[in-house]
C-alpha cells in the first residue's frame, strides 16, 4: 500500500502559477514550494514577484508578463520553461472584477474580463499540455467562483467568465485525461483578496457573508492549501473535471 502523505509531496514536480504576485495566487505558489514542487510564479508586478522569489529560495523562479497577450504566447511558455523546465503543473489564478453592473458593461470591460478569467486559461494550458501528455502526468488547476453557480450584482462579466471556467474544466478533462492530465477547479468563497478587499472592507457585508456560510466565517488563506495540494498531487488521481467549492458551505445553505 502507497503511505498515504506521499501522495501529497511534490518533490520532483515542476509548477507555473498564474497571478502569483498576490492573493490566491500567491498563497498557491507558496503551498507548493512547501510540498516540495519548483514554482514558475507568473504575473504583472515585478517587484512583488522579486519580493516573493527572494524569501522563498532556490526553487523559486518568476517570469513578469501578462497571460492575457496572446501575441506572446510562445515567449511565455518559453519563459515559464527555463527556469527548471516544462511545468507538470499549472495553477490558474490570474483573474479580475471590474465589478461593472449590467447596464454599466463596457466592451473593453468585458474583453479583459473574458481574456484573463477564461481565454487565457485554455491557451496557456494548451501550450503546456504537450509537456505533460509526453511524460504521461500532469495537473491543471482553474479558479472558479461562487459565481459560478450564482449571480451577484455587479457581477455579469465576472459571473459569465467563472460559469464558463466549469464547463472549460470539464472539456479539459474530457480532451486530456486520457493522457494522465487531470483538469480540475478551486470555486473559493469569500477570502480577503485584493480583489475581494471592496467587500472586506464594509463590515456588515463581510460579516453578512459569513452569516449566509455553514460555518459562520469567512474564509482565511490557509483554507485553500489542502484542496489544492490535493488537487495538484497525486492524491486526486482519479479526479477529474471537477469544481470543488472551498466556501465553508455557501453553496450548500
Amino acid at each position: 500500500m502507497t503511505d498515504p502523505i506521499s501522495l501529497f509531496d511534490l518533490t520532483g514536480k515542476i509548477a507555473c502559477v498564474t497571478g502569483a504576485s498576490s492573493g490566491l495566487g500567491l498563497r498557491a505558489a507558496e503551498t507548493l514550494l512547501a510540498a516540495g514542487a519548483q514554482v514558475v510564479g507568473v504575473a504583472r508586478r515585478e517587484s512583488r514577484l522579486a519580493q516573493w522569489q527572494a524569501t522563498s529560495g532556490e526553487n523559486a523562479a518568476f517570469v513578469v508578463a501578462d497571460v492575457a497577450d496572446r501575441d506572446n504566447l510562445d515567449r511565455l511558455k518559453a519563459s515559464i520553461s527555463a527556469p527548471f523546465g516544462a511545468p507538470d503543473i499549472i495553477v490558474h489564478a490570474a483573474g479580475v472584477n471590474l465589478r461593472q453592473t449590467a447596464d454599466d458593461v463596457t466592451h473593453e470591460g468585458w474583453d479583459a474580463t473574458i481574456a484573463l478569467n477564461l481565454s487565457a486559461p485554455f491557451f496557456l494550458s494548451q501550450a503546456l499540455v504537450p509537456q505533460m501528455q509526453a511524460r504521461g502526468w500532469g495537473r491543471i488547476v482553474n479558479f472558479a467562483s461562487l459565481q459560478t453557480f450564482r449571480a451577484f450584482p455587479g457581477g455579469i462579466a465576472y459571473g459569465a467568465s467563472k460559469g464558463a471556467i466549469a464547463q472549460l474544466t470539464r472539456a479539459m478533462a474530457e480532451a486530456w485525461s486520457r493522457h494522465g492530465i487531470t483538469a480540475n477547479a478551486i470555486g473559493p468563497g469569500f477570502f480577503p483578496t485584493e480583489l475581494t478587499a471592496p467587500v472586506f472592507a464594509d463590515g456588515e457585508r463581510a460579516a453578512r457573508n459569513a452569516a449566509q456560510t455553514c460555518m459562520n466565517r469567512n474564509g482565511e488563506l490557509g483554507d485553500l492549501d489542502g484542496p489544492l495540494l490535493f488537487l495538484c498531487s497525486d492524491a486526486s488521481s482519479y479526479v477529474t473535471g471537477q469544481v470543488l467549492m472551498v466556501d465553508g458551505g455557501f453553496m450548500a445553505k
